[in-house]
């Protein structure tokens, strides 16, 4: 049959982009662009409410946003500012931590191994309960809270208090190394779904490039950086874009702009602190792909 509108291949693959994305581009229009918009004018002015009912609006300019910096603070006392760095230092810290752990449990469970199947399963079986349950369940059989406050466990037990007295690594690199370790627990909660989708990568690799690897005479070592890590650079790509945008969405800074907006009844502070929250998610989001796209091009040369 005829091709009625005969199209190049270039531009068959940006409209199947686009249609891809439509779905996205239609529920964005219909239920986020209003409220964003919305977001952004009550930013700009003092709201509050009109003697005849409904919102009264009085334009102030950037005065919802230099008061947010310069006079108003946190729920717990601490000034804006610092909780923004605090929230981006956790990410950036946190992010490498945790798309590292992922690979390492999809290698693992990528394994063939007896029981395979059930070490899959016991892995996977909070994720699919909810960590929230699963330390709900384990603090009720232990009778007691650790499981939820197992942060700070390690820093504080007789391992740590060793490595730090009994020898002689510094503390500028042991200190970060027990910091790390004491988050594993969080770590291992936020890395369920990374997981997933790194397993599905690696399964998704042709048999034959490890056949041919092991043919040339490629080591383990050897494989796995020149076969299995450029083959799955593009979904670390996705995974990290995943992290991070998890991570804001449990970030403090939103609980921050609720507590504004409908504790405090400072709707134009709570909406300057939603907006400026976007335009850091955006820019970290920003940092991210630029760094990681020049990775992925590196490994597709």
């Amino acid at each position: 049959m005829r091709n009625i509108f005969p199209l190049k291949y270039k531009t068959k693959r940006k409209l199947n982009g686009f249609l891809y994305v439509l779905p996205f581009l239609i529920g964005f229009l219909l239920c986020f662009a209003i409220p964003l918009f919305n977001t952004v004018r009550y930013s700009f002015n003092t709201v509050s409410v009109n003697d005849t009912g409904g919102m009264k609006f009085a334009y102030s300019g950037f005065k919802n946003y230099i008061d947010l910096f310069q006079n108003e603070v946190t729920t717990t006392a601490q000034p804006m500012i610092r909780l923004f760095a605090d929230q981006n230092l956790s990410i950036l810290t946190n992010v490498p931590l945790i798309v590292i752990f992922s690979l390492f449990m999809a290698l693992l469970a990528n394994l063939k191994f007896k029981g395979r199947g059930i070490v899959r399963v016991i892995y996977f079986l909070p994720i699919i309960f909810g960590l929230e349950v699963v330390t709900d369940m384990l603090a009720i059989t232990t009778g007691g809270e650790w499981v939820k406050e197992s942060s700070g466990l390690f820093s504080e037990s007789y391992i740590s208090s060793l490595l730090m007295h009994y020898t002689n690594i510094p503390n500028s690199i042991l200190l970060p190394v027990i910091s790390y370790v004491d988050k594993i627990f969080d770590v291992l909660s936020q890395s369920g779904v990374q997981t997933l989708i790194y397993l599905a990568g690696l399964q998704s690799i042709s048999p034959s490039l490890y056949e041919v690897a092991k043919i040339e005479g490629a080591t383990g070592y050897e494989t796995f950086w020149k076969v299995t890590i450029p083959s799955i650079m593009h979904i670390t790509l996705f995974v990290t874009v995943y992290t991070v945008v998890d991570m804001f969405l449990k970030s403090p800074i939103s609980e921050e702009a609720y507590s504004f907006a409908f504790e405090q009844s400072k709707i134009g502070t709570g909406s300057a602190l939603s907006v400026i929250y976007i335009l850091n998610v955006l820019l970290v989001l920003g940092i991210v792909l630029l760094v990681l796209r020049k990775v992925v091009k590196k490994y597709e040369k």
